[in-house]
């Protein structure tokens, strides 16, 4: 009876409070009458709960997401079928669809007709502004009886998983003798001596230069094909990625955590798509995205994994072993102490090739600094190491950012910023 009386509406509750009022009087005068009225005005609305808390509503709801895998900023569309199983056609129906706040406002739609045969189809539309794992649903009706005195809430649908990526940004060049490891520069070519015609190529992707189109392979295949002038390090390229919420500055979707998976994610898929053999690690040197499959299974995963990324509750860098084995390594670090650079260093082999993003963490907080993180002394440490170094802020585009790293890569021990710092 308790739950059944909570769907009460204003109106029903002002009814029952005026039958109160109307029976008191009744007592107080000695009017039988006006007491059975009173009786009828409290009965009503308490009968009226207790019928449309019991009654069954035989509706079914769909939700189908189109696509059901999205980047930050994307559009994706929601169609939600609404069908009847009772004999009478079904009117005033209030639906609510469940949508996080990170993906909008809640859609709410009123059927006033719904037929028996077909149902009806509603849509609209989500724009995520963070990435992350989201869930749509349940689509709830609320249920009401012809004189508006109760009020209930029906679940009619599950929830739909929402995968929303990190934005990915399109990159040009890379850093000089990528892939090598510690081995000489990467501009010697396979065929050395051998003519056009044994040239390694390969089909065309987004981003690669069109002075490295081979034309002669292009007109005989009819697909745009590539040049392959450098030979990929067996070992490939490690892309560490500090994860550590005491690294990173700000909230929501300008945080320099946002702008760091993005840049992460930016710089696998580029260089995936060149041919390079990546590996995704965390601050303590664990592995981020599994290593399997073909290049489109390996990147779907790396940007789930990203998607599903959290911060970790870590103060300092543990690695505790070279994250990069040996080979290439490019490290997008947060605030980070002295110490934790200097441990860095110590497990990177000597002449092994390095380069680091250092996120301006006083940028990305309103010009709050630290004495505990001085992105300069890091700076400077990296640099003495041999580690080419460049500098990020949110005012900063990561397509830029990897432009300048690609051009300090030149020069070992290079620190080129992307903004107003230089080590």
């Amino acid at each position: 009876m308790g739950g059944a009386l909570s769907g009460m509406t204003t109106r029903g509750r002002c009814l029952v409070a005026a039958g109160v009022a109307a029976a008191l009087c009744a007592a107080v005068l000695n009017e039988r009458d006006l007491l059975r009225v009173s009786v009828f005005v409290v009965a009503l609305p308490v009968l009226v709960c207790v019928l449309t808390a019991r009654a069954k509503l035989r509706l079914h709801a769909e939700r189908h997401l189109m696509p059901a895998r999205i980047p930050v900023g994307g559009h994706a569309e929601v169609v939600l079928h609404v069908s009847s199983a009772d004999r009478l056609p079904t009117s005033g129906l209030l639906l609510q669809d469940g949508v996080p706040y990170t993906l909008g406002v809640k859609p709410r739609f009123v059927i006033g007709h719904l037929p028996r045969h077909g149902g009806a189809y509603l849509r609209y539309h989500v724009e995520p502004a963070l990435r992350g794992i989201q869930y749509l649903g349940p689509l709830k009706a609320k249920i009401a009886d012809p004189f508006g005195l109760a009020e209930f809430d029906r679940e009619l649908g599950g929830t739909t998983r929402l995968v929303v990526i990190p934005r990915v940004f399109p990159l040009f060049g890379l850093p000089t003798g990528s892939g090598l490891g510690a081995g000489d520069d990467g501009s010697v070519r396979l065929h050395a001596g051998q003519g056009e015609d044994d040239a390694v190529v390969r089909p065309y992707r987004q981003g690669d230069d069109l002075r490295k189109v081979h034309w002669r392979s292009t007109a005989r295949r009819d697909e745009m094909m590539v040049r392959v002038e450098e030979r990929p390090w067996h070992g490939g390229t490690t892309v560490l990625l500090d994860q550590r919420a005491a690294a990173h500055r700000g909230s929501g979707p300008h945080s320099s955590l946002e702008w760091a998976v993005s840049f992460a994610a930016s710089v696998c898929l580029h260089m995936q798509r060149h041919g390079h053999h990546i590996r995704l690690v965390a601050d303590n040197g664990t592995l981020i995205a599994p290593e399997h499959g073909d290049h489109r299974q390996h990147e779907d995963a790396l940007l789930d994994a990203l998607a599903a990324l959290r911060t970790s509750h870590r103060r300092e860098l543990t690695c505790g072993a070279d994250p990069g084995h040996g080979q290439e390594l490019i490290a997008v670090l947060g605030a980070t102490t002295a110490a934790s650079i200097e441990e860095l260093i110590r497990f990177r082999p000597r002449g092994s090739r390095s380069l680091a993003v250092l996120l301006d963490g006083a940028a990305w907080s309103g010009g709050e600094t630290s004495g505990e993180f001085d992105v300069a002394r890091a700076g400077t440490l990296l640099t003495a190491a041999g580690w080419s170094v460049t500098l990020a802020g949110p005012q900063h585009p990561v397509d830029q950012v990897w432009a300048t790293l690609c051009r300090n890569s030149q020069h070992r021990g290079g620190s080129l910023p992307a903004g107003g710092w230089s080590g």
